[in-house]
């Protein structure tokens, strides 16, 4: 395993600001995140000029992608799936392995999104990359039965867990035990069960970082462990310091 840090801890600075950031605190390795929201690089934009988009990736020699992270918006099926496919040929000059996108909304059908996931997850796998949805508490892998059942009706798909959403959202601090076989990437920030602390200090919440890491290893996990501390997030705290202090615990735990 190793330890990455996600360009959403930076936001709200350039891109090279990001990646001098990352770099500063001692990274080696980076999750790129591709939002249409965003202010560093969008999917629409990658779909229009993807040598213009390797190159401002490139900007950063020191720093490795090793996983990307995909928001689309609300944009037509057929929209997203060029998009898609203009990331899948963006990662593979990157080396980068994983893909990150959302799941469907909350109340959306099972059966419409397994159809949706079949053909972007063959358009990955055809790439020789691996594709994960996000563990989220607004989609429909809320619920850790119905993210374990999407993996198993999709060939190939993987989850990319970030455990905050399973003490926040829905489940509520619910078990997720039965995710271990399918992730495929994790992000990590510290967040506490009571309403509001989502994200906070490192060390003041309730994220099992051990007991999450020891599942990996049983598993034969080998991937990345991104650092998650979004600074789009309300959080009464130095961004930067807490990257740091992230960065440090997960690697004593390697």
């Amino acid at each position: 395993m190793f330890v990455a840090c996600s360009t959403l801890c930076f936001s709200k600075e350039p891109l090279d600001n990001a990646f001098r950031r990352i770099a500063d605190l001692e990274f080696n390795k980076i999750d790129l995140a591709i939002t249409e929201r965003g202010a560093h690089l969008r999917p629409s934009e990658v779909a229009e000029n993807l040598e213009a988009s390797l190159h401002k990736i490139r900007h950063a020699p020191s720093l490795t992608p090793a996983a990307i992270e995909i928001d689309f918006g609300e944009i037509p099926a057929a929209v997203l799936k060029r998009r898609f496919e203009a990331i899948c040929r963006l990662a593979k000059p990157l080396t980068v392995a994983v893909l990150t996108f959302p799941a469907a909304p909350l109340g959306t059908s099972i059966e419409s999104e397994i159809e949706r996931l079949s053909g972007l997850a063959e358009i990955a796998v055809c790439e020789g990359l691996v594709p994960t949805l996000l563990t989220h508490s607004k989609t429909l892998t809320a619920d850790p039965a119905v993210a374990a059942a999407l993996c198993k009706a999709v060939p190939g798909l993987g989850l990319t867990l970030d455990p905050s959403h399973y003490l926040q959202g829905p489940n509520r601090g619910g078990s997720f035990d039965e995710l271990y076989p399918y992730v495929r990437h994790v992000h990590f920030r510290d967040t506490g069960r009571e309403p509001g602390a989502f994200q906070v200090r490192v060390g003041q919440g309730e994220i099992e970082y051990g007991k999450i890491v020891g599942q990996l290893e049983r598993f034969g996990y080998d991937r990345g462990l991104t650092v998650a501390i979004h600074d789009n997030l309300d959080s009464p705290f130095e961004i930067e310091v807490e990257v740091r202090k992230m960065r440090l615990l997960l690697e004593s735990l390697l």
